[in-house]
């Protein structure tokens, strides 16, 4: 099979692990950037023009498109689409899952536990938001931040009162949150591939850090999620459509909720905490559902 991971860096750790597993089952694989690739759209054939050749060989994409190129990244996925390619995550599942708003509401929607959260248009009645949300401390959330980047605590209404202000003077979009104090800075990532949660980890923060992010120096170890977390996970990954993601839970009183869902989660911390091979999970996806 050909297999095209469309990625901009082929030293990441995802890519290289599914590159290796991929060649481990004898599939060719090649590393494409997708903000390279020239789309060529005429009636009944759509093509795409990449380094001198057409890419019409191809049987399966594996998108790795990140978050500052989700635009041309998404159009290049639905090209592969119209070509009849098969691709571990659609191109509307990923504009879905990036933008926190809409993915909320398709969460809301299909009755999946979430912390109570609330989108205004700029708003300067700052503190109707805060009662919507059962008052400060509160999460301010960009609604395009990645990596825990653009996600502030404000622990006291003047310092959401501020926030707000400054994000609303640089016309950025954000949603307000409750903020789940039991979780103690820590939440659950579930990875999940083809419907099935194959590993499971808990991140935490680093001492004084609300964010678990392992980029922002959290620390990960494997846990057995409870029946509870496996169906929210399963259930968040269906409402979104994804069948390849990671689904970011935090603990509260009230049982599991629903943080985040990422449509492209890395694999290199979720494989070193659980000593699970995802990306051997992920290649067998491919070849269970391409020519379906």
């Amino acid at each position: 099979m050909n297999i095209v991971i469309l990625s901009r860096n082929e030293n990441l750790y995802s890519t290289k692990r599914l590159i290796e597993e991929a060649e481990k089952r004898n599939h060719f694989v090649e590393i494409i950037d997708p903000l390279k690739c020239d789309l060529i759209i005429e009636k009944e054939k759509p093509t795409i023009y990449y380094e001198n050749r057409y890419l019409d060989y191809v049987d399966a994409i594996i998108p790795r498109i990140g978050a500052s190129v989700t635009f041309f990244g998404c159009a290049v996925v639905r090209q592969f689409e119209m070509m009849n390619v098969f691709t571990t995550v659609s191109s509307d599942a990923i504009i879905r899952s990036r933008d926190k708003l809409r993915c909320f509401q398709h969460l809301s929607k299909s009755g999946v536990g979430m912390p109570k959260t609330v989108f205004t248009n700029y708003s300067r009645d700052v503190v109707e938001v805060l009662e919507h949300v059962g008052g400060t401390p509160v999460i301010i959330k960009l609604l395009e931040g990645t990596q825990g980047i653009g996600v502030v605590l404000a622990e006291t209404k003047n310092a959401a009162e501020s926030v707000l202000e400054a994000f609303n003077g640089l016309e950025a979009r954000v949603i307000v949150q409750e903020y789940i104090e039991e979780a103690n800075g820590a939440d659950l990532r579930a990875l999940i591939v083809d419907g099935e949660v194959v590993g499971a980890m808990k991140r935490q923060g680093k001492e004084g850090e609300f964010r678990s992010n392992l980029h922002r120096g959290g620390t990960a170890n494997y846990i057995k999620l409870s029946s509870d977390e496996l169906k929210l996970a399963i259930k968040a990954a269906q409402a979104l459509k994804l069948p390849v993601c990671g689904v970011d839970m935090l603990t509260s009183k009230r049982g599991p909720l629903i943080l985040e869902v990422n449509s492209t989660p890395g694999l290199e911390g979720i494989e070193i905490a659980t000593k699970k091979n995802i990306g051997r999970a992920i290649i067998t996806f491919i070849e269970r559902n391409h020519s379906n």
